[in-house]
């Protein structure tokens, strides 16, 4: 029998925390949104439908290159306390390449990284 693989992704719109559980252990790595390294003096000087285009694409690249990553797995865990995970798990949801692969979202507040790890822990153990 396969082992499931589980990953839980802590996020908001500027950077995520990915959180791989294997054997009861803990591989994290992190993705920044590109939007956390612009200077922000050069959105100032910009009009705002440019920086809106920039944005959106800076978003968009972020959210291809997390969906990137969860296509390797069984089961993830969006939560956070923004609205990212759930517009992730909305482009997700018409995409077909994840129709195999278990996605729930779920509200958190901030937390430290060792709560994040916690939640992750114990939302994966109590499903097995």
């Amino acid at each position: 029998m396969k082992t499931a693989k589980h990953l839980g992704i802590y996020m908001d719109h500027s950077v995520a925390h990915l959180m791989e559980l294997t054997n009861d252990t803990i591989m994290t790595s992190t993705v920044e949104s590109q939007s956390t390294l612009m200077d922000e003096a050069n959105y100032l000087r910009k009009d705002e439908g440019l920086m809106h285009n920039i944005e959106h694409y800076q978003r968009s690249d972020y959210y291809k290159r997390l969906s990137s990553v969860m296509k390797d797995y069984d089961e993830v865990i969006l939560f956070g306390p923004t609205e990212a995970k759930s517009e992730l798990y909305n482009l997700l949801k018409n995409d077909h390449h994840f129709d195999k692969i278990r996605i729930e979202v779920k509200p958190a507040d901030k937390m430290t990284e060792n709560q994040q790890q916690a939640y992750v822990k114990k939302y994966f153990i109590t499903r097995r």
